[in-house]
């Protein structure tokens, strides 16, 4: 089985844990003075941060846990659990700071490098600390949560209407994706209809911000290995991607586009922007296979076998550069509109470029057999007390999003990013390469931090 997420929710006299695989779903019931569970990250690895922020969110004690530091609480954070719901503090007093001892490796000639959590130009925080023998790099423990907003504290108690601007812009890189996966928990607690149209009008808002996410990494993979001419080129693409978002959804983050009612739209327009794309990266394709030097550098680097990937649960174009067949579009609907799942063999920086391409024509023919009339659906309401799960497959990987209503209010949200699981897969990647080759197998991967710090 895969694992998918893991979490816990307070029911006030007891805690239960949720543990999603993809083929069944386990709860158990903890006692509320002295919950304890027992690890299961010896076999699933990336469990091991879902059971770390259970401690620090709920004081869930994991039994048998080969790390027991804080995940979410960094050196100053307070002895709180914050997603108690006996926990209303509005403000937080920072505690006396506590080192955090990170993982190395130990020998003669060996040393640390700290990358981060500051980073130079416009990104978010996130720490690297890698263990080196001059410039090999022998490991990396990746750190982050610095940007740790509270989100699923923040929608407690508010109707689901009321949580979509939140959760719309949990990660603007996927903010259709999330949106979507909104928009189908909204359906199935009213017992709603996903009208055929409607489905095929937010499919087609979704490929425009896969290809907008897979074009700006054209550019920055290629930009990592010194060629800033790719970049200049694919962001070029990406801008009028983003240009044509807005014009179809009036924001170039598509925010507030997934809705009952399907905008107008000049499809001949989305038609010809479509085939005039289609060419451009045809060119782009070609100009970037006649550049040697440029597939040097991606070959062979940042390799991440099939076995290890799927060992950790790995999932988006991570998983399918190893030849992992994994796509929540993988099925009828996607299928008769011309989806099409590829994969790689060679699962290294350019296996993570070439599927990417790949995407991208898919992407393309998705959206010329989307395009159609408009459709205006009945709002859903009168939602029903219950757990509902919810799968998208967003430009970085499956995304999952769980809420409990109760009396017709979020009484639990949780969503777990793509990211959340390949983070964790990223050390892997690491040894036998050289230390300037980390933003490169970095960027092949295109993780989300906001995604990844709720």
């Amino acid at each position: 089985m895969r694992l998918i997420a893991r979490f816990c929710i307070d029911n006030y006299d007891h805690f239960e844990v949720i543990t999603i695989f993809d083929k069944k779903i386990k709860k158990k019931k903890l006692d509320y003075k002295n919950p304890t569970i027992k690890s299961i990250a010896h076999k699933y690895p990336t469990a091991i941060w879902f059971e770390r922020k259970m401690h620090d969110d709920f004081g869930v004690m994991i039994k048998d846990a080969y790390d027991n530091r804080p995940l979410t609480h960094h050196e100053r954070f307070p002895k709180i659990h914050p997603m108690l719901k006996s926990f209303t503090d509005k403000k937080m007093t920072f505690a006396p700071f506590k080192p955090y001892k990170y993982e190395a490796v130990k020998g003669d000639s060996v040393f640390e490098v700290a990358v981060g959590p500051i980073h130079a130009g416009i990104i978010e925080p996130g720490h690297f600390q890698f263990s080196q023998s001059g410039e090999d790099m022998l490991h990396l423990e990746v750190r982050h949560f610095y940007k740790y907003r509270g989100i699923e504290k923040m929608l407690e108690g508010k109707t689901l209407y009321e949580a979509r601007t939140i959760i719309e812009r949990i990660s603007g890189n996927e903010s259709i994706a999330y949106q979507i996966a909104w928009f189908k928990i909204l359906l199935d607690a009213s017992d709603s209809t996903y009208h055929k149209n409607l489905r095929k009008y937010h499919a087609m808002l979704l490929e425009f911000e896969r290809l907008i996410h897979h074009l700006t990494d054209l550019g920055f993979i290629p930009n990592d290995a010194g060629f800033g001419a790719a970049l200049a080129v694919a962001s070029k693409l990406t801008e009028d991607t983003r240009r044509m978002l807005e014009t179809l959804t009036g924001h170039r983050f598509g925010f507030g586009s997934i809705t009952s009612t399907c905008k107008s739209y000049d499809r001949q327009a989305v038609l010809d922007f479509v085939n005039t794309l289609n060419e451009q990266i045809k060119w782009f394709q070609n100009w970037i296979n006649d550049i040697p030097s440029l597939w040097d550098r991606f070959d062979k680097t940042g390799i991440l076998s099939q076995e290890e990937a799927t060992r950790f649960g790995c999932i988006g174009i991570v998983a399918k550069a190893s030849g992992i067949r994994i796509d929540r579009r993988d099925n009828h609907f996607y299928q008769t509109h011309g989806f099409k799942l590829h994969t790689e063999k060679t699962a290294d920086v350019a296996a993570r470029f070439n599927v990417r391409i790949k995407e991208i024509f898919t992407s393309l023919e998705l959206i010329g057999q989307l395009v159609y009339e408009g459709q205006k659906n009945k709002a859903p309401k009168d939602f029903k007390d219950g757990d509902y799960i919810s799968f998208t497959e967003s430009s970085i990987g499956e995304l999952c999003m769980f809420v409990r209503l109760k009396d017709g209010k979020i009484e639990r949200f949780f969503a777990r990013d793509p990211s959340f699981i390949n983070w964790q897969a990223l050390h892997i990647m690491m040894p036998g390469n050289i230390i300037a080759d980390f933003p490169l197998i970095n960027k092949s991967c295109d993780l989300s931090y906001a995604g990844n710090d709720l």
